[in-house]
């Protein structure tokens, strides 16, 4: 029998960075996982960026979420001695006047710590097809190479004997006074399911409204754009030598990971209007984000079962959503910190029926 403080189930963005917000804390995990049930996590370009481009506005909550993303990953990547993040620029190019006018007025208010105030017009970007309004560029963003960092943290897991690889099945706990699974014991359980959650009995009260999301690899030896992230309805990002990321799309309705071939015209028409060379494509990959309709990650305690908990709704933002979140969620586990409430799973107790 394997006693420990945490079961965690599931092992992707969420998961990870949870597992080792405890393990840090000094409480013993068990993490349960089948790393091919959900790929999304997998597959993440890894992006964050401080500014919604719809509005020109601050993302919700970036002034704390990002010295608590970079401190975090940096971390990591002591930890495990390889390097994860890349801090970029998002070039954003402007389709018209407007959008460049809006820039320039924003750049200067209120998200002026993460907007560069210069419009530019010379193309300093081989291949990308710059417009006569220019372009400028986002300031203090970049990605995580999410695949490499999930896999460093289950091979640590695996080091520690904290972790199982099997798919979970929820008919297999036992919830007294303590958690039973199989031969583990817990004190708590945490499900940290991404979109899998549709499967949980425990949290499917929850309103999810997930999106799948499909990404090609592409290669071309035509474009140069170094570290910068270029941004025009979709992202083209470097790799490595001559291999980018392309995405992503959105879909509320065909919630499956199968790579569909509409996904990849729209991505390619999305391309032309960024750059317009050959290229071959590589990969195509997909996933399902698990968002939650008000569009915040949903956190906390069962409404019936105290020591059953989730921490999941991360969606398209989990790479800086999770490293802040998660540590809340682990002061709330050590010194009772109250959670905050447009995250707390309790603003959801409404649905939940007995």
């Amino acid at each position: 029998m394997t006693n420990v403080d945490f079961i965690v189930v599931g092992q992707g963005l969420a998961g990870s960075v949870l597992s080792l917000k405890l393990i840090d804390a000094g409480y013993t995990v068990m993490v349960i996982d089948k790393p091919e049930l959900s790929s999304c996590s997998r597959i993440a370009a890894g992006i964050w960026n401080p500014i919604v481009f719809k509005r020109l506005t601050k993302s919700w909550m970036i002034d704390e979420l990002l010295p608590e993303l970079l401190s975090f990953y940096k971390n990591a990547e002591t930890q495990f001695h390889i390097p994860l993040i890349t801090e970029r620029h998002i070039v954003k190019l402007f389709s018209e006047q407007q959008e460049a006018d809006l820039w320039k007025k924003k750049a200067t208010s209120e998200v002026e710590n993460y907007l560069d105030k210069t419009v530019y017009h010379d193309n300093d970007f081989a291949g990308i097809k710059i417009s006569a309004f220019g372009y400028s560029k986002v300031l203090k963003s970049g990605n995580l190479d999410v695949k490499t960092f999930l896999k460093a943290t289950q091979l640590f897991l695996i080091e520690r004997q904290s972790m199982l690889s099997e798919e979970f099945n929820h008919q297999d706990l036992n919830i007294t006074e303590t958690i039973s699974y199989k031969n583990i014991t817990a004190k708590k359980i945490v499900f940290t399911e991404g979109f899998l959650i549709k499967n949980n009995p425990y949290f499917n009260y929850v309103p999810f409204k997930p999106a799948k999301g499909e990404v090609l690899t592409i290669e071309t030896k035509n474009v140069k754009i170094g570290t910068n992230i270029i941004n025009k309805n979709a992202f083209l990002m470097q790799l490595e030598s001559n291999t980018y990321k392309l995405g992503a799309t959105y879909n509320w309705e065909d919630l499956n990971e199968n790579q569909s071939q509409s996904a990849v015209q729209e991505l390619q028409d999305k391309f032309k209007k960024i750059a317009q060379v050959d290229y071959t494509i590589l990969k195509h990959e997909s996933g399902v984000r698990p968002s939650v309709i008000d569009r915040r990650p949903v956190m906390g305690q069962h409404p019936k079962h105290k020591n059953v908990f989730l921490f999941n709704g991360l969606g398209t933002k989990g790479v800086m959503l999770a490293p802040y979140f998660a540590q809340r969620l682990v002061n709330y586990f050590k010194s009772n910190e109250s959670l905050l409430e447009e995250v707390n799973v309790s603003r959801f107790n409404k649905f939940f029926v007995n």
